[in-house]
């Protein structure tokens, strides 16, 4: 996600300075784009007004925020895409407020496509001065920005996202599991049922996955279980577990468990096959055209 961002960034005259927890990537892409690549964080720092953070989890924004902090002016702003849990965008928010810088929490959702096309959908949350003053920054990134509250509001949005896209990937490998199991053309059944109501990008997107039997990485389930893990601990804080959040967290287990962490979630059609393989049901007959 970050290098694509990045190029984005550059098109829009805004890029300065890349870095890179792999200095190789991080020197390639300065390479390309005719930037910086400062090998310590506090360096980077040093060279920017806004800085862009996306890593993996709350640990990483944690890291480098602390390696970051020394270099960063007052009056800079830190804007973290990455998804992390409310805490941790909350802690932020007081770690660099201290020092005089601000900072947005601005998950994104999108995929690889979204961030390559600038078209990412980025939910923010913060001081509203701070992000009306790099909402251009945002904009070179993304096509839809929203502004949802205080600190740690953008990953509460973010978290609400990541529910859906587990009842809606987990729906989409159920229903084409069903389709296969029944004999129907899969690429007319994507084509056809992609126009109608029951559609939705990750099955317009992602069933050709299925058909293909290919995960290659856009979202990658590990990752969607370490998000599924924040919500789990969200809800828990309301006495509630989510049906879908616990039956996805477990189907992830088990394709990690079966070396399949760094696929795609559209690998949990993996699973939903199995399932008419192991019924030793009758299968319908193919269905040809007449």
């Amino acid at each position: 996600m970050g290098a694509p961002m990045a190029r984005n960034l550059h098109k829009a005259g805004l890029l300065t300075a890349v870095w890179n927890r792999s200095a190789d990537k991080a020197r390639a892409l300065a390479a390309e784009l005719g930037v910086a690549a400062p090998a310590a964080l506090e360096e980077f720092a040093r060279l920017v007004d806004v800085a862009v953070v996306c890593v993996s989890a709350d640990a990483d924004v944690r890291s480098v925020l602390e390696r970051m902090a020394p270099g960063l002016a007052r009056g800079a702003t830190v804007v973290d895409c990455s998804t992390v849990s409310a805490d941790t965008a909350r802690w932020a928010a007081g770690f660099l407020g201290e020092r005089g810088v601000a900072f947005i929490d601005a998950p994104v959702s999108g995929g690889v496509e979204g961030a390559k096309n600038g078209a990412l959908a980025i939910m923010c949350g913060g001081d509203r001065a701070a992000f009306d003053a790099v909402r251009p920054v945002l904009a070179a990134m993304g096509k839809t920005i929203e502004h949802f509250g205080p600190s740690g509001a953008g990953q509460a949005t973010k978290a609400t996202n990541q529910i859906m896209c587990a009842g809606i990937i987990r729906a989409c490998a159920e229903a084409m599991a069903f389709a296969g199991a029944h004999g129907l053309p899969l690429e007319r059944v994507v084509a056809t049922l992609g126009a109608g109501a029951g559609s939705s990008w990750y099955f317009v997107h992602r069933a050709p996955n299925m058909i293909r039997e290919a995960y290659p990485a856009g979202f990658r389930v590990k990752l969607h279980a370490k998000d599924l893990r924040i919500c789990h601990d969200m809800a828990a804080r309301f006495g509630v577990e989510l049906p879908v959040v616990e039956r996805m967290l477990a189907e992830y287990d088990e394709l990690t468990a079966r070396g399949y962490g760094d696929e795609d979630i559209s690998a949990t059609y993996r699973l939903k096959s199995e399932l008419f393989e192991q019924t030793n049901l009758m299968r319908a007959p193919s269905v040809t055209d007449r």
